[in-house]
């Protein structure tokens, strides 16, 4: 295995080479021979995130581009807002290469930002609204970033994370903190020279570092070309139906990998779709949104799509316009799914991936048992997946086993994580995901989460199950299911419920629900020991529940 290390280079400071400055590898450490393999087949075209954009303002300078609560722009008066925002970080220092921290609201702001960085050959480290100050300084020093840019708006959390990132980090590096108010009608009204013209990029070069959906820790940062990631766009686009004249609603975190490519704000900018952006994916903020835009697709995560389900407010809004709801991010139960066209009208396509790499959609000409109940198929040829046990063993075809995959748009490893790599990737560049599935026939069923098993008394449950059982149950909202520690058993399971709103709180008695699951088939020692009920979930940054959080 050849040995690396980061050094600095005046084409990219974040490139990784060899250490003895010979075969280079990627940024993502696929080395060169797959690379070139990768570019034969055409997977990897050469275009870079910048040239994705002006091809979108060279072709549709008129049409609409994106949106928020204050500015409507065309492509030509995004590409303007662009160079007004590559003028403002360029004054803030921003150059080729350098690493810049985003941490900003879904806003044409936010859009207006990463293209400027793009323009500027620099490096967008994303992160989330929800992070904190350890997050951010954590980035900053890991990546390395040196610019920082987040929104001027009032904000309790943000003011606080920026009011920390004044203190100097641990090798003595001040950011500089650029401040965009994206409420106001110019949010660059700063700008002064010129931008600088587009910086010289290759496709091979290191586009941005993208965050893990993992829930240990602080998220380990993802590194991705121009090359990789925009053939994960292209490859969505192939497999969804998302074109020009289409209206995207962005709810979810716009720095999500999710939100961000499949096919997401960048399919949008490769199709000529328009891009709404929403503050948050609650009912009483989208819903509105997609009756006042005419929004044709958006993507939700299964809490969000089930508050949807559940919202009183959905009978009084024309939500007719919607052709697709893309629901990804962690599992969506087979009952939510089956009342996805039933109650909204709208198509189902599921989602499943991750920002390391492949990523299943159902087919959209898929049997309607296949869309509710699996998590689709691998969206490109080139995806290679292997179902293994627990010593790398390949299992039967249709056995439940630990998914290990790689391809053209998979990392083979993280950034600056040689301990993480050494158990994320095996000797030949396959990628642990974590996930428990069954594979047949092409497709993907998810099971679980490997560290999300409980283990009562020797018998291994996935929380999936318990929870799928459960939420069939008419005045049952949402349920999350985890382990809990016990000395006799090894582990208990809990159960978190949300009742619908008009639920009767009598048939939802700790007894009762037992009962209920016993009669949806649960097996004896997959009913919940411990049941609780709720108003809401603790949340990951993206919407997603936290089950960490419930474990604690």
């Amino acid at each position: 295995m050849t040995q690396t290390t980061t050094i600095n280079d005046p084409r990219n400071p974040l490139e990784v080479y060899a250490a003895d400055g010979t075969d280079k590898l990627l940024a993502t450490g696929v080395p060169q021979d797959a690379a070139a393999h990768f570019r034969e087949i055409g997977a990897w075209t050469g275009d870079t995130h910048w040239q994705l954009f002006r091809r979108a303002v060279e072709t549709w300078p008129h049409d609409t581009a994106a949106v928020d609560n204050v500015r409507t722009l065309t492509w030509s008066e995004l590409d303007a807002g662009v160079a007004r925002a590559a003028s403002v970080l360029a004054q803030a220092g921003v150059g080729r290469g350098d690493g810049v921290i985003v941490q900003m609201p879904n806003s044409v702001a936010y859009l207006e930002a990463v293209f400027a960085i793009w323009r500027l050959g620099a490096v967008p480290v994303f992160s989330l609204p929800a992070h904190g100050s350890h997050e951010i300084r954590h980035f900053a020093g890991h990546a390395p970033a040196r610019v920082y840019v987040g929104t001027a708006r009032p904000n309790r959390h943000l003011t606080r994370v920026q009011h920390d990132l004044a203190v100097p980090l641990e090798d003595g590096t001040e950011l500089t903190t650029v401040l965009v108010d994206e409420g106001a009608a110019d949010p660059w009204a700063e700008a002064g020279q010129d931008a600088p013209e587009p910086a010289d990029v290759t496709a091979d070069e290191l586009a941005f570092l993208q965050l893990s959906g993992g829930t240990t820790g602080v998220p380990k940062q993802i590194p991705k070309t121009h090359d990789d990631y925009l053939y994960s766009v292209r490859a969505s686009i192939d497999v969804c139906d998302l074109s020009r004249g289409d209206v995207l609603l962005i709810a979810l975190p716009a720095s999500h990998n999710f939100t961000m490519s499949s096919p997401g704000i960048l399919g949008a900018v490769q199709v000529g779709a328009a891009i709404v952006f929403a503050s948050d994916p609650m009912p009483t903020t989208i819903l509105p949104l997609i009756e006042r835009h005419r929004v044709t697709h958006l993507a939700l995560v299964p809490p969000a799509l089930i508050s949807v389900l559940n919202s009183t407010e959905r009978k009084s809004h024309d939500l007719g316009s919607v052709k697709t709801v893309w629901v990804g991010g962690a599992k969506l139960s087979e009952a939510a799914a089956r009342r996805v066209y039933p109650d909204l009208g709208w198509r189902l396509q599921q989602v499943f991936g991750m920002a390391e790499g492949l990523v299943n959609y159902t087919p959209l000409d898929a049997p309607i048992d296949e869309v509710v109940s699996t998590q689709g198929r691998p969206m490109s040829p080139w995806d290679e997946i292997k179902v293994v046990d627990d010593d790398d063993v390949e299992v039967p075809e249709g056995e439940p086993g630990n998914l290990l995959t790689r391809g053209p748009y998979t990392i083979r490893r993280y950034h600056r994580a040689p301990e993480v790599d050494a158990r994320s990737f095996t000797a030949d560049g396959f990628y642990r995901t974590g996930d428990i599935v069954v594979f047949s026939e092409g497709t993907l069923t998810v099971v679980g989460r490997a560290k999300d098993q409980i283990n009562r008394g020797g018998e291994k449950i996935a929380p999936e199950a318990v929870e799928n059982a459960l939420l069939t149950h008419p005045g049952v909202h949402d349920v999350s299911v985890v382990g809990t520690p016990d000395e006799v058993l090894g582990e208990k399971i809990r159960a978190f419920v949300i009742p619908r709103p008009d639920a009767d709180a009598s048939r939802l008695t700790p007894t009762k629900l037992r009962k209920f699951a016993r009669g949806a088939g649960l097996a004896s020692y997959a009913i919940p020991d411990i049941i609780e009920i709720v108003d809401e979930f603790p949340l990951t940054g993206v919407g997603k529940v936290s089950k960490k959080a419930q474990q604690t």
